[in-house]
């Protein structure tokens, strides 16, 4: 755990101070500190093993979602909100302090802190007769969620996507400490030791898609490998997720968004009515009838509307009941749905991992197979589709880029597809009305890398800002 997070042990620290004065007064002073979580004695059995990993399942964080659709040119701000929300991130005032970019990296430190305090304990439990190969599973999936998390870190706040590049620190153990940041290389040299221990350990016929499985475990494989343009294995790791999990039909593609259906879902994190906010909570106000961000004029035009069988899930007609000029909304998590804006976020569908091959393809030389996965996603997904052929490397990797606008749209894609290659974001103009003049970020600019929480620099003397 990182040291801006001290403040919180010390409140506990002084309960469990009051605690031992009290029982000094009746002479019981023998007593284990109660200021922070006692791996050994609170987890004893499998089933204590996978409570644990359940409440590290439950703090994964969506807010990827909602910055990359904040700071890049996938939404616009409607004159419909005047409510303020987020705005400072979507006009790219991207400090320290702005908590709403740096949400990340104390969200997942959070779960990772959980996870190795689990970890820690799993090799010492008591085991009963035929529970190892559940012990392993539990494992498995503690490791490679403590990879996915290190990754969702290291692509939000690295200061590049390459070798010797400042990255941030990987976690081993739970803890206060002042860890300094660990340079890019060493974080994914560490993430890909987390998934290939939890692979090793994960049973094939484990198929929760709420959980991490085999599959899922390649398909974090596969995008790590891409934003390190490790070509051939992410094309290895992609084929492994898609011959696990084919793509949706036609006629199944909808359940995905409703929640009715996982067909192509190779890992979901169930959100339930607990949740403090839904993930359509960053796109509609529900309470008040309002449409906070809206999709682009620029994402808009990409579609063929009558055809494609995404756009109606992409954006959905403006409700009768909102106000303002917006005359889209985001459909993706559940608007209109019984309870308003709560679904599940979708971490890993079938869908990327098309498109993951088709640049690996393509970076390899291989035009006629990254064509070949470039037209079959196309093919699920629009009536009436003509195949393509991709003439050139560069030629091939816009027309995925394209793509992954489009078939990846507000999962939380775009900002980090742009920066891997350091593409500058410009919004087009019929998207900047509300902008107050966030119309183009090269990669140069302040803004375009997101800064090391404020917190974290002043507690923390051994960590370095991004320049």
């Amino acid at each position: 755990m990182l040291q801006h997070m001290k403040l919180k042990y010390i409140l506990l620290y002084c309960v469990g101070a009051f605690t031992l004065v009290i029982c000094a007064c009746s002479g019981k002073l023998d007593l284990k500190p109660t200021d922070e979580l006692d791996a050994s004695t609170a987890y004893k059995t499998v089933t204590d093993l996978n409570k644990g990993l359940l409440g590290a399942y439950a703090g994964v964080s969506f807010a990827y979602i909602r910055n990359s659709a904040l700071t890049s040119d996938e939404c616009t701000l409607p004159a419909d909100n005047t409510s303020g929300r987020n705005i400072d991130t979507y006009r790219w005032q991207n400090d320290a302090s702005n908590t709403t970019i740096t949400a990340p990296w104390e969200q997942n430190y959070i779960v990772i802190d959980r996870l190795n305090r689990v970890l820690a304990a799993a090799d010492n439990i008591n085991l009963k007769a035929g529970e190892e190969a559940l012990r392993n599973q539990y494992k498995a999936e503690l490791l490679a969620l403590r990879a996915y998390c290190h990754f969702d870190l290291l692509r939000n706040f690295a200061e590049a996507y390459h070798t010797g590049a400042l990255g941030v620190p990987y976690m081993f153990s739970a803890g206060i400490g002042s860890p300094a940041r660990d340079n890019y290389e060493i974080v994914l040299q560490d993430i890909h030791a987390d998934l290939a221990a939890a692979k090793a350990l994960m049973p094939a016929d484990f198929t929760d898609v709420t959980r991490i499985t085999a599959p899922a475990i390649s398909a974090i494989q596969a995008r790590v490998a891409l934003y390190n343009q490790e070509w051939d294995s992410a094309r290895l790791y992609s084929t492994e997720a898609i011959n696990a999990v084919p793509l949706a039909t036609k006629a199944s593609y909808g359940q995905i968004w409703l929640d009715q259906g996982t067909e192509e879902v190779i890992w979901k994190n169930k959100r339930t009515t607990d949740d403090a906010l839904y993930i359509g909570d960053i796109f509609y106000d529900y309470g008040n009838g309002v449409a906070l961000y809206v999709p682009s004029f620029e994402l808009l035009d990409k579609f063929d509307k009558d055809n494609d069988i995404r756009f109606p899930w992409v954006a959905l007609e403006n409700p009768d009941n909102t106000p303002g000029l917006a005359p889209y909304i985001v459909n993706k998590y559940q608007p209109e749905a019984s309870v308003v804006n709560l679904a599940d976020s979708k971490l890993f569908r079938t869908g990327e991992m098309y498109l993951i091959r088709a640049e690996a393809r393509a970076e390899l030389d291989d035009l006629a197979g990254a064509a070949a996965d470039l037209n079959a996603l196309r093919a699920a997904r629009i009536n009436g589709y003509t195949p393509v052929s991709l003439p050139d490397r560069s030629s091939a990797i816009d027309a995925i880029y394209a793509e992954r606008f489009k078939e990846l749209a507000f999962e939380g894609h775009r900002y980090y597809d742009l920066r891997r290659r350091n593409l500058t974001i410009t919004r087009e103009p019929a998207d900047v009305v509300n902008a107050a003049g966030a119309i183009t970020l090269q990669p140069t600019d302040k803004g375009y890398i997101y800064p090391i929480p404020d917190a974290e620099m002043k507690a923390n003397k051994n960590m370095q800002q991004n320049p």
